[in-house]
């Protein structure tokens, strides 16, 4: 080693000025394409972590409608998501790029460069995100774009620790096409029931200033659910469209606007109208137009459409005037197809509070007022009573007694009627085992059914379960029907009277003559009474057509082994002149009202 060492320091000192300043050029360039190397090697570096960063930003931020992009402290691209490269156009080259734009911004009716904007917007690590709402940003001359510009900084290794800008940029335009879409009708693109609650102030402010009427027009298509079924989906569906078609086309009155609220509703806002009646003459006009313009296969399809309309100032209070459309719409299909109701403070006076009632139902079974009385059924002959008809009696805690057609009705519509059906089967089934355990006269007893009950499925078990419960005779109790909802359902009808009639249970057709009033009827339904409305006795003292009637009734019943009730007896000539007809029973308030359960035993004890 010393001889090597030795030999070195001999070779140095024969070097001469020269040399040393070659070999230091010398040096100095392998320095320099080291350190370029070096360099490179670090670039290169970078460049992949920045690549692998992108990829977990990609994932994060493409997920997203907003665009984002990173800028370094001199200005190069570290991250544009998708978002941002669609909005800038950005070439896709721009990694590590220096950022330039030509977008601007506005802010405070003055525009600027978007690299400007970012430039003179920068902020440091102190400082909190910068938001620049609903500003305005111009990709280019023709395309200006309402924004949200936020601006935050974040810390990223390069390789060390540096802070870099982070700017996202909030579309807007694209909010505003969903929040229009939210007031429009999917199907028919008019507007909407929102765009409806948008409106209504609008037009009150004018018919307030104007002093003219406001008529908010309801329609609905009837039975657009069966015609659905009839006709398919799709054709349903190019109704409603056609329809709506039709009634944008009256929008070119200025004091006309139409909505699709839902399903087959359509709404119409009126101004400026001068009297009740040209309200209804407007919808009139669409019910004919309704009525001619649709074909199918060369098919005409008659279609009808009913309608409620609230007019202010008539009919009443004008912050209410879209819920008194309702109702009067709701009064109009109930009464039958193509009506038209004007809702009319004077005839929509409610004695009782429906959202009350339908409150207060479930706990009024619970609280025990419900009570079951009976009405005596007599034989015409001797005019002893033979039987009873239940009738359900509510005695409300704020109302009183209220009458049976005010919460039927509202029991059906809400699916309760199911409920107080098993309760009136009870308690009828109870009662008719105290009478035969105390030796009373044993007496039928009717309880009137609805087709909700019976379309449970579970009508006819529930029946035979109960009987087996109190071990009464089933023929102790018969279930009535009326006739018209006998006939919406005729196969399901029969089948079910049937399955009854196994158990032993009689059946009894209610309401005769008011639905169809075909004789043809009565052979269908394995009936063991029909009872002739009352509506047909009304007048019959002096009314040909109507003796005629139930003479017709009483004699095929008789022919087809029924017996016939006749309801709605008022007076001693009444009684004389029906059982001269070959009646068998009568019953009416000539008889008797009816009575709750402790006076009607005086009448069988």
């Amino acid at each position: 080693m010393d001889i090597i060492l030795t030999r070195f320091q001999d070779i140095i000192a024969q070097i001469t000025r020269e040399e040393y300043a070659t070999m230091a050029i010398v040096l100095l360039s392998i320095l320099f394409v080291f350190y370029t190397y070096l360099l490179s090697r670090q670039q290169k570096k970078l460049k992949i972590t920045l690549e692998n960063n992108l990829k977990v930003f990609q994932k994060a931020f493409d997920l997203s409608d907003d665009a984002v992009l990173i800028l370094s402290p001199q200005n190069k691209v570290i991250y544009a998501s998708n978002a941002m490269v669609r909005l800038l156009d950005l070439k896709s080259d721009f990694l590590l790029k220096t950022f330039i734009s030509t977008a601007q911004i506005k802010v405070k009716k003055e525009w600027a460069g978007l690299n400007q904007f970012i430039q003179e917007h920068r902020i440091t690590s102190n400082n909190k995100v910068r938001t620049y709402p609903h500003i305005t940003l111009k990709i280019s001359a023709d395309d200006e774009i309402p924004v949200n510009v936020y601006l935050d900084t974040i810390v990223m290794e390069m390789p060390k620790g540096v802070l870099c800008d982070v700017i996202s940029i909030q579309d807007l335009s694209k909010a505003k096409e969903r929040s229009a879409a939210d007031f429009k009708h999917p199907l028919t693109h008019l507007p909407n029931q929102l765009q409806v609650y948008n409106d209504l102030p609008a037009f009150f402010s004018k018919a307030h200033l104007e002093k003219n009427k406001l008529a908010l027009m309801l329609m609905s298509l009837d039975n657009l659910s069966r015609l659905r079924s009839i006709i398919g989906d799709e054709q349903a569906n190019d109704i409603l469209k056609k329809f709506a078609t039709y009634l944008e086309t009256l929008t070119k009155n200025a004091n006309v606007s139409v909505y699709h609220t839902f399903d087959n509703h359509f709404l119409m806002t009126v101004t400026n109208l001068h009297s009740i009646d040209e309200a209804k003459i407007f919808i009139e006009n669409i019910q004919k137009k309704l009525a001619t313009f649709y074909k199918m296969d060369g098919v005409h399809l008659h279609l009808t459409a009913s309608a409620g309309i609230a007019i202010y100032p008539d009919s009443g209070n004008i912050r209410l005037l879209l819920d008194h459309a309702y109702k009067a719409l709701a009064q109009a299909e109930q009464e039958g197809d193509n009506n038209i109701t004007i809702f009319l403070p004077e005839k929509f006076t409610a004695a009782y509070d429906e959202l009350r009632l339908h409150s207060d139902m479930p706990g009024a079974l619970s609280r025990g007022e419900f009570e079951v009385y009976y009405q005596p059924i007599v034989r015409s002959k001797d005019q002893e009573v033979v039987a009873a008809e239940a009738l359900i009696r509510w005695k409300h805690p704020q109302y009183g007694m209220i009458p049976p057609d005010v919460f039927i009705s509202l029991m059906e519509k809400t699916g309760f009627i199911v409920k107080l059906g098993q309760f009136i089967l009870d308690e009828v089934l109870k009662q008719q085992k105290r009478w035969e355990l105390f030796n009373f006269k044993s007496i039928e007893v009717s309880i009137n059914v609805s087709m909700i009950e019976i379309n449970t499925g579970e009508f006819v078990q529930h029946v035979e379960k109960k009987l087996a419960e109190h071990q009464l005779d089933p023929e102790c109790i018969k279930f009535e029907i009326t006739e018209g909802i006998a006939m919406l359902n005729e196969a399901q009808t029969v089948k079910y009277f049937l399955a009854l009639k196994k158990l032993g249970v009689g059946i009894s057709l209610d309401d005769f003559g008011t639905g169809y009033t075909s004789f043809g009827y009565l052979k269908k339904f394995p009936a063991d009474i029909v009872k002739i409305d009352k509506s047909l006795v009304d007048y019959i003292l002096t009314n040909e057509e109507d003796q005629r009637i139930v003479k017709a009734i009483i004699e095929l019943a008789h022919t087809l082994g029924m017996k016939i009730v006749v309801e709605g007896i008022e007076n001693k000539q009444m009684v004389d002149m029906i059982t001269s007809y070959g009646c068998d029973y009568l019953q009416g308030y000539h008889f008797s009202k009816p009575l709750p359960v402790f006076e009607f035993q005086k009448l069988i004890r």
